[in-house]
């Protein structure tokens, strides 16, 4: 059974084509490594209403895990994690937490990610850091158990 996710970038810079994503196509490589089909990324600006709508069309597409990249941290403009919480049905902390972790080894600035993981439905929302090296270090860290919570997610919940 192949798993599908959905990267979706968020970044005023890039959605205003004066930056290059290189987070978005790095989290793609991670997951199609990791087995998953992936669709993206989608490119949507600093934006809550914009990041919501990316994110539900996401999941009524089918989307297994929806990861997005960019906006979790202190600016004015990062509004991923609020936009996130405002549409999911509960928060997974423990993946949120391992990927901060995960994020300080490298460096301190780490702490002063927001990004949230959550379900919305049968999907898993995951948010990452907007850096290239922050947003892979935090697929990598979660990506061992997200065929775990996939299986849970979709009922198949025996413990065997």
């Amino acid at each position: 059974m192949t798993h599908r996710a959905h990267v979706i970038t968020v970044s005023d810079g890039v959605s205003a084509g004066t930056r290059t994503d290189k987070s978005g196509h790095a989290l793609k490589q991670l997951l199609e490594a990791g087995r998953f089909e992936v669709t993206g990324p989608e490119v949507v600006p600093d934006d809550q209403t914009r990041i919501t709508d990316a994110i539900v069309a996401a999941v009524v597409a089918g989307a297994d895990v929806v990861v997005t990249t960019g906006g979790t941290g202190l600016g004015p403009r990062d509004v991923t994690p609020q936009a996130t919480s405002m549409l999911i049905d509960y928060e997974v902390p423990g993946l949120a937490e391992v990927m901060r972790r995960a994020g300080e080894r490298s460096t301190p600035m780490a702490s002063l990610s927001r990004g949230v993981a959550g379900v919305r439905g049968r999907s898993l929302v995951i948010n990452v850091p907007g850096s290239a090296k922050g947003a892979a270090e935090s697929l990598e860290a979660v990506l061992p158990v997200l065929g775990h919570a996939i299986q849970l997610l979709h009922g198949h919940t025996s413990h065997e």
